[in-house]
């Protein structure tokens, strides 16, 4: 997929109704799907973002997540967008994720352009809304992990979250020994659920309705 033509189509794209909420919960484990039908964000929800970042590598089109330290909390040891809550100094969730991007992964904002932003998504455990901001890097980015935020950079080619042999079923081990089958991407050896699958799936079907629409 051509870099700059694929971003030209992309940024179109993000300018129309989105898939909305019945993509984001293609990826949802039957367990969230009830709390998210049941459960409307409380008064005292707390506003995030994470950053789809966007580059060329190698002859494809990359995106960035990264893997979070093992720590015993919600999200420990799991497989994230770059992101975070907003501050109250943020002028707005685009520069949250900007923000949040710099420290935990190294990135430049200034060598950022945002293309938009995916449906927000209520994520119960954590009290968490989250805002997805879509954005590109013309280059692929100089990366610089914060030891303390992430374990591991992982670059993912885009064709290989669209390929749906990489869309599995899985068992995960939750804290307090509770395990559970969830809907997951596999890749790089990663296996990507929850919150960060569902915001990735609506972004693929962003992306499969810019190839039916060059059919």
């Amino acid at each position: 997929m051509e870099f700059t033509g694929f971003i030209t189509e992309l940024d179109k794209r993000l300018q129309k109704s989105l898939p909305g909420r019945s993509s984001q919960l293609k990826m949802s484990s039957a367990a969230r799907l009830q709390q998210l039908i049941r459960i409307t964000p409380p008064d005292d929800a707390r506003q995030s973002s994470v950053l789809i970042l966007l580059y060329p590598h190698a002859g494809s089109v990359h995106l960035v997540l990264m893997l979070r330290p093992e720590y015993r909390g919600v999200h420990g040891g799991q497989v994230s967008l770059p992101g975070g809550k907003s501050e109250e100094t943020d002028d707005s969730l685009i520069y949250t994720a900007l923000r949040e991007a710099q420290e935990e992964i190294g990135i430049d904002p200034s060598k950022i352009q945002i293309l938009g932003q995916l449906t927000e998504m209520f994520i119960p455990p954590s009290n968490f809304i989250v805002t997805p901001v879509v954005g590109y890097q013309a280059s692929r980015p100089v990366f610089r992990a914060d030891p303390k935020e992430v374990a591991e950079i992982i670059e993912i080619r885009l064709e290989d979250l669209l390929d749906e042999k990489n869309r599995k079923v899985k068992k995960i081990k939750l804290l307090m020994g509770i395990s559970l089958r969830v809907p997951a991407y596999c890749l790089n050896g990663h296996i990507i659920w929850g919150a960060t699958a569902m915001i990735l799936s609506e972004f693929r079907d962003v992306v499969f309705g810019i190839m039916r629409d060059g059919e």
